[in-house]
């Protein structure tokens, strides 16, 4: 039987500025990645996210980002690996401390944005989100691009990792998210949406080229601020069981 984990980006509004659609796509995912309030997010969301996800039984992990507010951590920024290890340690405990307070405990750790985007590639960085989610909790899961650096970084630190795919994402032939600033890169369609994810499901994936590349994933990401994304992930959800896929927590597809 194959299983799979349905993740989603949440937890991302800001005092008045609201983003997502949170409440309903938590209805459809078996995990929920938090903004940790660097790039999204703030206490008050923090603590509210955590307790929408204990109402529906979803797992929680936290999910970091560059201090880039402004650009929602989707800018490259010139950080030390130091400084990396630090600013993400930063963001899990405090979404650890929240959990606590909510009686809840943090499944996974996944980057965000542009952070995940140079971690699948830059050993370095990969090394220091590594170094700071061991430094956090070593019993928590890395979650990261399937086939990236930020995996091998975490199997090297002794860590459990998670391989993720995007079903909402278009993917160059070498395995990575086409850029944002291109057209296409966001897919909208939710009847592609939901052919990419029983794809994925089955192993592989097709490029902007056109080309089937192979894609192991345990894990599988809708955006929450992606249009329409309950109902995206609300369909995505039924194909896959009727394509006799189960779905369930990380924790679980990873056998823990």
């Amino acid at each position: 039987m194959v299983r799979l984990d349905l993740n989603a980006d949440v937890g991302e509004s800001f005092g008045q500025y609201h983003l997502g659609s949170d409440p309903e796509i938590l209805e459809y995912v078996t995990s929920a990645n938090i903004a940790c309030g660097l790039h999204a997010g703030d206490p008050v969301i923090m603590r509210r996210t955590i307790l929408a996800t204990k109402e529906r039984g979803v797992r929680i992990g936290a999910h970091p980002g560059y201090p880039d507010l402004q650009g929602f951590g989707r800018r490259e920024m010139s950080l030390t690996p130091e400084e990396v290890r630090d600013v993400v340690l930063y963001q899990i405990g405090a979404l650890q401390a929240f959990a606590k307070a909510c009686g809840m405990r943090l499944q996974h750790v996944k980057p965000h944005g542009a952070l995940y985007n140079v971690a699948s590639k830059d050993q370095a960085v990969a090394k220091a989100i590594a170094v700071a989610v061991v430094e956090a909790d070593p019993t928590l899961i890395l979650v990261g691009l399937a086939g990236s650096a930020l995996l091998e970084a975490g199997r090297a630190m002794g860590l459990k990792v998670a391989g993720e795919a995007f079903a909402d994402r278009a993917y160059t032939d070498e395995g990575v998210l086409l850029s944002r600033r291109l057209p296409g890169a966001v897919i909208t369609d939710v009847g592609e949406a939901v052919a990419r994810a029983v794809q994925i499901a089955q192993g592989k994936i097709r490029t902007v080229s056109g080309r089937e590349i192979t894609v192991k994933a345990e894990t599988l990401c809708i955006h929450g601020d992606t249009p329409g994304a309950p109902e995206m992930a609300r369909q995505i959800r039924k194909g896959l069981k009727a394509a006799g896929v189960h779905i369930s927590p990380l924790e679980e597809v990873l056998g823990r």
